[in-house]
């Protein structure tokens, strides 16, 4: 199964987590339409982190040199609880609260720099504070931290349980008269049975802190499906609203032409029947000038035939 580009990887993990899933899903269907669905897909399985993995992921990948010093101190401080060495343990401790609060310090700074990450008020640095310590307790979170891929924080209650040594008081030079024989007691069945139940409670919440993990990375698969259908469906919308805005504007400029031809053809409908008017007075007047003319005619006719002698 081919791998993401670690570049891309890296790139959407920088990503505030507002932004992961629509980062994420551009880069899936950039690798589809180059040809590339198998990488599509690995691309679209990755998940996104919470608020606090996010700003561990932003250490590990801008400040890399920070985190393995980080690991290094993890190291010294387990051979030191290893070997039961006090007080090098108690220094360690203590520049183990050093070096957290300045990576905390650092991871502040860093997130001030990314565009859109949340307020500084609202940036959860007790949740990144608690990772930083399991990655100093546990090679397991140490390692994802490092990977700059962690998706959700991490807690570790301490470094463990150190055996402790068996101690006698010495006084003077005597030597210590030899331990007394500790005589065996038979097993306390309630207390066995107690611890039974503990055993059986304690696979109980396992069972169920499984359960409930994968149903909380089927409610964010589904969680982050929605917002991607929401954010199509709310351009969609937006395109629909454009669109009938458009239709509208040249309605409304076809009905604005529609007044003016209105206006146009009553305007010639009143001068044609002006020229129907006058074209009427003229035909009458002419009939009547052609009449004179006639009657005109009529009388140098008879006047010519009056006035000349007879044959």
């Amino acid at each position: 199964m081919p791998e993401p580009p670690p570049d891309l990887v890296e790139q959407l993990y920088r990503t505030p987590p507002d932004r992961f899933v629509a980062a994420r899903d551009a880069a899936a269907a950039q690798a589809r339409q180059a040809g590339d669905p198998r990488t599509a897909r690995e691309i679209a399985r990755l998940r996104r982190p919470t608020v606090a993995a996010w700003l561990v992921n932003l250490l590990a990948l801008e400040r890399p040199e920070l985190v393995a010093e980080l690991a290094q101190l993890a190291e010294a401080l387990r051979q030191a609880q290893r070997e039961l060495r006090g007080p090098r343990l108690r220094e360690l401790s203590a520049q183990r609260r050093a070096v957290v609060g300045a990576l905390v310090a650092e991871v502040r700074r860093l997130a001030a720099g990314v565009e859109g990450a949340p307020s500084g008020g609202k940036l959860p640095m007790a949740e990144v504070e608690a990772t930083l310590n399991a990655a100093l307790s546990d090679v397991e979170v140490a390692e994802q931290v490092r990977s700059g891929r962690l998706l959700r924080p991490a807690h570790y209650a301490g470094f463990g349980e150190v055996p402790r040594p068996q101690l006698r008081l010495v006084t003077g030079g005597e030597e210590p008269p030899p331990a007394a024989p500790v005589r065996q007691r038979p097993p306390d069945r309630g207390a066995l049975r107690a611890e039974q139940a503990q055993r059986a409670a304690r696979a109980e919440r396992s069972r169920r802190r499984r359960a409930l993990e994968k149903e909380l990375d089927r409610a964010r698969t589904d969680q982050e499906r929605a917002e991607t259908d929401l954010a199509g469906a709310v351009v969609a919308e937006r395109d629909g609203l454009a669109a009938l805005n458009a239709v509208e504007a040249e309605l409304a400029e076809l009905e604005r032409r529609r007044a003016v031809a209105e206006q146009e053809l009553s305007r010639s409908r009143l001068a044609r029947r002006a020229a129907e008017r006058s074209v009427s007075t003229a035909r009458r007047r002419a009939g009547e000038v052609e009449a004179a003319m006639e009657a005109l005619d009529a009388e140098e006719g008879d006047a010519d035939s009056g006035g000349r002698p007879a044959d």
